[in-house]
């Protein structure tokens, strides 16, 4: 790394052309380094999550409840929204630049001729500094998959999976089966093994039995129920009744919840937590872009079928006093675009279709053409501050303003919203 590269910036633009692929699966490179860093095995201990939807409030969650209950927390989580900061976490505060640049120059000195990818330098540094830090124990989100992640360097001691829908499919495989096979991954022998969801495909249990991981899922070793507003959780030694709601809205964070205190109990011969933490945890769960409310915008990450599926249902749940529903969406070229569209034609009025920046962003007009085909009516706009624009000058004063279908997508409208442009 040249010495005039120290800023954060300037390294993160840096590792972006180090390796030429913006995704390169596999653990050798990270390992390797890793391995040159004094990082393995970890000296704290470590929780994997991982699955399609739902990985950041999940690992949020745990971080809270342990962090709450008097340990010195790491968390790792990917993408970030508007700093990259937002990716490394130690008691709930963003790593700093200057933190993050010294792991990056620590890493650097490391990896010898290795091209690390962008994520494997990210990862590292998370590893690094909660190592500095002599955190208790570290969360990590699992960025893509599982099996080949760079997360996965880490022989957790306790695994979780949210849940198993058609993402990446290019990646990990054509159905739920396959992709279970990669998820999996993060489970290791004897250690356990959790899932967050009642019918997951056979495949994520049978390579847990495969390992002879400590296989646990919901509906079956654990039970979340609502009652009001209050949920109860049991498992066959444990239970907890009448908790709050997780502060974050949506029917799925009950589910969400229920496997992070199935991974919270799983651990807690180690990491004993109390009931005042498990609350604390509860009503302190907060992550941007999370059907936030915002400058009078409702935005939400939602960016396969199944968060949108998610979305609709949150959106029908909520009064909307009489108004319309218009949907400001952008979306990159490899997700489902058509079948969320179509999923979200369910609830929307009109679609304002915003172009994303390649390579991988999704041009308005590919996007206008699916969304129309979903049989709503739709126009095409360059970017998401003038299909904000257009959302705002047709709303009436009942109407409410979406804005979904990516990371990048909600990104730009959390910037416009803060800048009033």
């Amino acid at each position: 790394m040249s010495a005039v590269r120290r800023s954060l910036s300037d390294w993160l633009e840096w590792q972006e052309r180090l390796n030429p692929r913006a995704i390169e699966l596999g653990l050798d490179r990270s390992r390797t380094v890793a391995d040159r860093l004094g990082l393995l095995p970890p000296a704290c201990m470590s929780a994997t999550i991982g699955g399609t939807n739902g990985k950041g409030s999940s690992a949020t969650l745990a971080a809270g409840i342990w962090q709450a209950a008097g340990y010195k927390v790491g968390r790792y989580l990917s993408p970030h929204l508007l700093r990259y900061n937002e990716r490394i976490a130690i008691d709930g505060v963003d790593a700093s630049d200057e933190a993050i640049c010294a792991a990056f120059a620590a890493i650097d000195a490391a990896r010898g001729d290795l091209p690390l990818t962008y994520f494997e330098f990210g990862t590292l540094a998370a590893l690094w500094l909660f190592r500095e830090a002599r955190v208790d124990v570290q969360v990590l989100e699992v960025g893509l998959g599982g099996r080949l992640d760079a997360v996965n360097i880490v022989d957790a001691d306790a695994a979780l999976v949210t849940n198993i829908g058609l993402d990446h499919t290019d990646w990990l495989g054509p159905d739920r089966e396959a992709i279970g096979v990669e998820k999996a991954g993060i489970f290791r022998p004897g250690r356990p093994a959790i899932c967050a969801e009642i019918s997951p495909p056979a495949s994520l249990r049978q390579q847990a039995s495969r390992i002879a991981a400590r296989w646990q899922q919901a509906g079956a070793d654990f039970v979340a129920r609502r009652d009001g507003d209050r949920w109860h959780w049991r498992a066959s030694d444990v239970r907890h009744a009448a908790l709050p709601l997780p502060a974050l809205p949506g029917a799925m964070q009950i589910d969400n919840a229920a496997g992070v205190l199935a991974l919270v109990t799983a651990l807690a011969d180690r990491l004993p937590v109390d009931r005042a933490a498990i609350e604390a945890g509860l009503r302190g769960l907060s992550l941007p872009g999370r059907y936030q409310r915002v400058a009078g915008l409702i935005v939400d990450v939602a960016h396969n079928l199944e968060s949108a599926a998610v979305l609709v249902e949150q959106l029908r749940a909520d009064d909307n006093g009489g108004g319309v529903t218009r949907v400001v969406l952008g979306m990159l070229s490899d997700k489902p675009v058509a079948a969320v569209c179509a999923r979200l034609a369910g609830v929307a009025s009109r679609f304002y279709c915003a172009g994303l920046p390649p390579p991988r962003g999704l041009p308005a007009e590919r996007l206008l053409e699916m969304a129309a085909a979903s049989g709503v009516p739709a126009s095409g706009h360059d970017n998401v501050a003038l299909a904000l624009a257009a959302a705002r000058a047709d709303a009436g004063p009942k109407d409410r303003i979406v804005v979904c279908g990516s990371f990048l997508t909600v990104a730009a409208a959390l910037e416009e919203a803060r800048w009033g442009s």
